[in-house]
């Protein structure tokens, strides 16, 4: 089949691969017809990841079901189904309490509670699925069943990750009907964080972004758009609110923060920026990822992932802080169903549908920042 491959910092390559096959009973075979660059890939893309030439990227992926293991009792061959971004085994304590974005049977050893997505680096993980064809283990718990046919592709398919993130970056930071969020960075997960913050009844959603055409996608859903070069960020939206700040605020561009100059990395920017913009007592949700390696000029304390925050101004003002990655699988059926019924349309974000074959010049388009390139989904099936 093909399939996107890594093959070395700053290129990937859509080369024949081996197709996947039935591994264990409770495997399926999933035909992909829509799979997304997802900002986490550019860590891989970018060499950050210790990826090995070869490896098979995405973990962003919908399809048909085309084979289905012996011991699958909830999937049929034809079933049309989306992938939430990890793999998760749907027994182990995490999972049974609901948090399969920590589930502890897929964890790589050192990082306990944080498994890899398909196309990650760990020993175990599942090969990627920005190819013709997709393996899913724990079919029966890492299939989402969605309606048949082919309508609102491009919405479905950021259940695998992007939508039910930025609904988790809300419910870490504690967010109530009526209560006010700051979200920073209007990158695909800070667009969905502001546009679950309207969904669920925020009063005040605040979307933080240098770049002109993410603010407006921000003001085309209802947010209140705020440039940075206009003044410095938490100042300007305590003044819209009073000069109390926002009862919560989500991290949505991630652990560290490139610079615009392109120089180097700012590992604390946005946290103290947050820190600085929730009012007392409010809350921090911090979904975003934490990239360990990263190129020449990542300041050294990122390199372990040490974050020099101000922790004394977080104290003092009683913020509390939730992390770690999203649970989809908590939220997807309620956000699948919110999809089917039209009260959501998170396909907004997405900027281009292109052939897999166009994987190679997306990344770099992607990598780059080029203006117009919000969220790309490949179409394997396309010509």
């Amino acid at each position: 089949m093909r399939a996107v491959v890594y093959r070395r910092p700053f290129e990937v390559a859509v080369e024949e691969v081996p197709d996947p096959r039935i591994e264990q009973p409770n495997d399926v075979i999933v035909r992909i017809t829509s799979t997304c660059i997802c900002g986490a890939d550019l860590h891989l893309y970018e060499g950050r990841a210790g990826a090995e030439p070869g490896t098979v990227v995405g973990h962003e992926n919908l399809g048909i079901v085309e084979e289905v293991g012996a011991g699958v009792t909830a999937l049929e061959q034809g079933d049309r189904v989306v992938m939430p971004f990890t793999v998760a085994c749907g027994f182990c304590r995490n999972c049974r309490a609901g948090s399969s974005g920590s589930c502890l049977t897929g964890a790589p050893a050192g990082r306990p509670g944080s498994p890899s997505p398909y196309g990650g680096v760990a020993p175990a993980a599942c090969a990627g699925g920005q190819a013709e064809y997709l393996r899913v283990p724990y079919a029966d718990v890492n299939c989402l069943l969605l309606p048949d046919g082919t309508d609102h592709e491009s919405d479905y398919v950021l259940l695998s990750d992007v939508f039910p993130a930025g609904y988790h970056g809300c419910r870490l930071a504690g967010l109530s009907p009526g209560g006010s969020v700051a979200v920073y960075g209007a990158g695909p997960v800070g667009l969905m964080a502001a546009y679950c913050a309207l969904l669920c009844g925020a009063s005040g959603v605040f979307v933080v972004d240098g770049r002109p055409e993410r603010l407006a996608m921000a003001r085309d859903i209802g947010a209140v758009a705020v440039d940075p070069s206009a003044g410095d960020p938490a100042q300007q939206i305590r003044d819209l609110t009073g000069g109390e700040g926002t009862d919560t605020g989500v991290d949505a561009v991630g652990f560290p923060v490139p610079l615009e100059t392109g120089g180097g990395e700012e590992p604390v920017a946005v946290l103290d920026q947050l820190v600085r913009t929730v009012r007392p007592t409010g809350g921090l949700g911090v979904p975003g990822p934490c990239v360990r390696r990263g190129p020449d000029g990542l300041v050294p304390d990122a390199g372990p992932g040490t974050l020099l925050v101000t922790i004394g101004t977080l104290v003092d003002k009683g913020l509390r802080l939730g992390t770690g990655r999203a649970h989809a699988r908590r939220y997807d059926r309620q956000l699948r169903d919110l999809i089917t019924e039209g009260r959501a349309r998170p396909g907004f974000v997405v900027s281009h549908e292109l052939p897999l074959d166009e994987a190679p010049a997306a990344y770099r388009m992607v990598d780059q920042r080029v203006d117009g390139f919000t969220k790309v989904v490949l179409r394997p099936d396309a010509a």
